[in-house]
């Protein structure tokens, strides 16, 4: 008798008309807290917790003639829920976090910038430092 297979299907319920076109913005890092997580109310009126957490860098095309063995990234998190997590993140834990790529803009006293982040949908601790 052959043994059994199982087959995991991941179904993906598309709530708006971009995702419905086959567009997706997920992203998933693993990596380690570098930076002590910073709350911040925005002038906006708007609460967040950023934290920076640097990944390991795979060798790839790209980077095989780099020396830079890892890159960091900065999350932000928005919702109440993941404020209170992040915030709760130390210097060295292991964590994972899934979200989505965001360009966000601000006015400083040399003008208009913009930043790339992560927002944070979802995280966790994998270990504590």
């Amino acid at each position: 008798m052959a043994p059994s297979r199982m087959l995991s299907v991941e179904v993906m319920t598309m709530s708006n008309d971009v995702e419905a076109e086959g567009e997706l913005n997920l992203v998933t890092l693993r990596g380690r807290v570098s930076g002590t997580p910073t709350a911040r109310d925005l002038p906006s009126g708007s609460s967040i917790v950023t934290v920076r957490v640097a990944v390991g860098r795979a060798k790839t095309h790209m980077t095989s003639g780099s020396k830079q063995t890892s890159d960091w990234v900065d999350c932000v998190a928005w919702a109440p829920r993941w404020r209170r997590s992040v915030g709760s993140w130390r210097v060295g834990d292991t964590v994972e976090i899934e979200g989505s790529l965001r360009r966000r803009f601000f006015r400083t006293e040399g003008g208009s910038n913009s930043r790339v982040e992560v927002e944070v949908l979802k995280g966790r601790v994998i270990s504590r430092a």
